[in-house]
């Protein structure tokens, strides 16, 4: 069975996995140290915070920005894991759905609606399936409105807009590293920002002290393994980005199908090689039956799972039942490429 995302671990993870046993220092480490700061110096950002997961880290950003009670409305996109908008009514806000647009990120026509309609304490734009939102218009209805940007950057390691990174965009960001990420952990999360008063509030949420605070820490067990993942990820989203090219490619003919596409001064990393098909339940029925990995992203809108606020999004709803994904992670061979191009044409050829 080729699954639909692995993660690819060498011997530099292995190696230090034993040091770390070895040196008996298992947390709050030097590791821990080295990857915040070989992360902070990739973003490019001043500041960054490891926490024990994404919803963590988006749970960490919002109380840091001062989301505490209903009145304080944060704007999400209706495409995207539940962690999103969970993180929203965690943290005590209360959240508006917005739609998407054919990138499966945040509309921002009926972004600008919701910001004059509920004056939002947030906007969450989600760098969904490894490609990032339309930064520069949310910026700009951003700041005509005062409102905080936190970039979901969880799907987006590496990803670009105009040549900065997801993640250093917005006024700050979380960052996921589990298992399926593009830097995989197993379990993990970050923090960036760039604005010193937002750090320090960060900072008093999650280290003790004269204040209330969680341990939401990653072991240096994590810290480890995220740094060496962290040397290898330029080089994984490249293949990555060669495989969905070589999809695109075989692809573009194939009836009833619509491709993902990078977007003009976008650069998509392909943490899921997203397509849609008004028959994707048969298709992903008969890849598993072949042996290949597959499955749906995502079977539910924001707005419907959580019954939440939220302006018309048509366009999620539909997106919904048609998306599904196949492999694309950078440790799949050029015969499992091949194979999985094959079978994938046969069976929608077929239908």
């Amino acid at each position: 069975m080729i699954p639909i995302i692995k993660p690819e671990f060498g011997k530099e993870e292995k190696e230090v996995v034993n040091q770390i046993i070895d040196s008996g220092q298992i947390t709050r480490g030097n590791w821990t140290f080295k990857f915040k700061e070989s992360f902070k110096n990739y973003l490019n950002v001043a500041f960054c915070h490891t926490v024990c997961s994404g919803t963590a880290a988006l749970y960490i950003a919002l109380k840091a920005i001062g989301v505490n009670n209903k009145e304080d409305y944060v704007i999400v996109p209706a495409l995207s894991f539940m962690a999103t908008i969970d993180a929203v009514i965690l943290a005590g806000g209360t959240p508006v759905v917005v739609d998407v647009d054919d990138t499966y990120t945040m509309d921002t026509f009926y972004l600008e609606e919701a910001v004059k309609k509920y004056k939002p304490k947030a906007i969450i734009p989600v760098h969904l399936f490894g490609q990032t939102a339309d930064m520069d218009k949310i910026k700009e209805i951003a700041d005509s409105y005062n409102v905080i940007v936190l970039e979901d950057a969880a799907q987006a390691h590496g990803a670009e807009y105009k040549g900065k990174k997801a993640g250093s965009l917005g006024d700050l960001s979380a960052f996921s590293f589990y298992a399926s990420k593009n830097v995989a952990m197993g379990e993990g999360g970050a923090i960036c920002t760039n604005n010193p008063e937002i750090d320090e509030k960060i900072t008093n949420w999650i280290e003790f002290g004269n204040h209330p605070a969680l341990n939401l820490r990653i072991t240096e067990f994590q810290a480890g393994i995220g740094y060496y993942q962290l040397q290898k990820l330029d080089k994984g989203n490249a293949r990555r980005r060669e495989i969905a090219a070589l999809y695109n490619k075989e692809f573009q003919d194939l009836p009833g199908l619509v491709l993902p596409y990078e977007a003009e001064n976008r650069k998509h990393i392909y943490h899921i090689y997203a397509l849609r098909h008004l028959q994707r339940n048969k298709i992903i029925e008969k890849l598993i039956e072949n042996g290949i990995g597959a499955r749906v992203y995502y079977d539910y809108t924001l707005h419907q799972l959580r019954n939440a606020l939220h302006l018309p999004c048509e366009k999620a709803e539909q997106f919904k039942d048609e998306l599904l994904a196949i492999p694309v992670y950078s440790a799949l061979t050029d015969d499992e490429v091949s194979y999985i191009i094959e079978t994938f044409k046969k069976i929608v050829k077929s239908l």
